[in-house]
């Protein structure tokens, strides 16, 4: 009979009602017992040699134990103590583990981690023998805890990073709401450079935009502010933007849309021939019937 130890009633009872589960047992089943007292499972001999018992226990470290070393190594190698804190960090990690940032996986080595945790589970439970789940996890999986603690390294570079950004659109939201607005109606095209047009589409030279720049605004924020765009933006601070693009999840779109918010309209690329046919046309009838 393999005995697992583990350090806290919680984390046997935890590996015990998984290993149920996951082989269908029912809670009075003799094959797996539970030893609350002495943090032990016990698995039976004639069972412990199928290759079930082994993929729960693999299910068990990967889905239920990853989180709480992640949690560890976040507060008491990083000392992010705060709940909050920590949910923000392990929503990043969990959206690169699930492949949603490729971005940041790039930065990340993985050498085969999956294939050892499994040659060890195979090797632990072939003898049939008492083990110490921390012990296992210190010195059998190693690589493992190495591959954890880089996803919390670049996730929480990530965090930081996002909460640069937070506060720097809250500044020139802050800025924006303190500026009377010098146009109605702003039309943008993101094509190969930023081009500006006035609310009749004529187009806004890069001369007469660096004119409208405020200052103060480009000395208080010389490294986050763009000249071309967002500077020019927030001095006009127009009541509505239109904004042509190909892409409305390019970067820059999206910072004027955090930073101008229910000003921002997005429109294809395309639209823009149309409204500007429109505006056209409506001025061409204002001045016949002029």
């Amino acid at each position: 009979m393999a005995e697992i130890i583990f350090r806290s009633k919680m984390d046997a009872k935890r590996c015990f009602d998984h290993l149920l589960k996951c082989l269908r047992y029912h809670q009075n089943n003799e094959d797996i017992l539970l030893l609350e007292d002495r943090h032990i499972v016990k698995i039976s001999e004639s069972i412990v040699r199928f290759g079930e018992v082994k993929e729960a226990f693999y299910e068990f470290i990967i889905k239920i134990k990853r989180d709480d070393w992640f949690r560890a190594i976040l507060q008491e190698k990083y000392f992010f103590e705060d709940p909050e804190e920590q949910e923000h960090i392990m929503e990043i990690i969990y959206s690169v583990l699930e492949g949603q940032r490729e971005d940041l996986a790039a930065f990340i080595k993985e050498n085969g981690e999956e294939a050892q945790i499994r040659e060890a589970v195979e090797e632990i439970f072939q003898d049939h023998v008492s083990f110490s789940f921390d012990s296992f996890f210190k010195f059998r999986l190693r690589p493992f805890l190495k591959m954890l603690e880089s996803y919390v390294e670049i996730s929480i570079d990530e965090y930081k990073m996002e909460q640069e950004y937070q506060m720097f659109i809250q500044t020139l939201r802050d800025f924006l709401a303190s500026r009377d607005s010098k146009m109605d109606t702003l039309h943008l095209l993101f094509d190969e450079e930023i081009t500006f047009f006035d609310e009749q589409f004529v187009e806004i030279k890069r001369g007469e935009l660096m004119k409208m720049i405020d200052r103060k605004l480009l000395f208080n924020h010389p490294v986050y502010v763009d000249s071309a765009s967002i500077a020019p933006l927030l001095s006009i601070a127009p009541k509505n933007i239109h904004l042509y693009t190909k892409n409305p999840e390019e970067p820059l779109v999206r910072t004027i849309k955090n930073i101008f918010e229910e000003r921002v309209l997005i429109k294809s690329y395309k639209g823009l021939r149309h409204t500007k046919e429109w505006i056209q046309q409506k001025n061409s009838a204002k001045g016949n019937g002029a």
